[in-house]
């Protein structure tokens, strides 16, 4: 299994959107960053991530499972851009701040200190643990 983060701005679409979904979950659609589409590309069913909402909150507040490996996003006719399904698994405990995050040394090297701009993310299995912890949560 691997680990990644979703970063979503809450007035877009937020954790609680998220969850309505429910079991069937929905697609990680409109990203139009190929890295970003990358990473997409190298998910597998069961994988789990972070939601992050950002702007204002800039947090983690929910975990998701990918549910439907990368398929053509649908929102475009352009067949460059694919996207993952995700579904909500649980909220975290204690939400953890983009400040939490950016004041534990350990960890530095996240790609949400790194590059914070990117939509989709890459976490490693000891920052999914630390975050996991800090969030209140088993780490699976």
């Amino acid at each position: 299994m691997r680990y990644w983060l979703f970063k979503s701005e809450p007035s877009t679409w937020s954790w609680d959107d998220q969850a309505a979904k429910g079991e069937a979950g929905e697609e990680w659609d409109g990203v139009r960053n190929y890295q970003a589409r990358n990473f997409m590309r190298e998910m597998a069913l069961g994988d789990r991530g972070f939601f992050y909402h950002s702007q204002k909150e800039k947090a983690v507040v929910g975990i998701v499972e990918v549910c439907t490996e990368a398929h053509s996003d649908s929102t475009t006719d352009d067949d460059r851009w694919e996207c993952v399904n995700i579904k909500a698994v649980r909220p975290v405990e204690t939400p953890v701040a983009l400040a939490t995050i950016k004041a534990d040394p350990r960890l530095a090297e996240m790609a949400l200190v790194k590059t914070s701009r990117l939509s989709v993310q890459p976490v490693t299995e000891a920052e999914w643990a630390i975050v996991c912890e800090l969030a209140g949560v088993t780490k699976n």
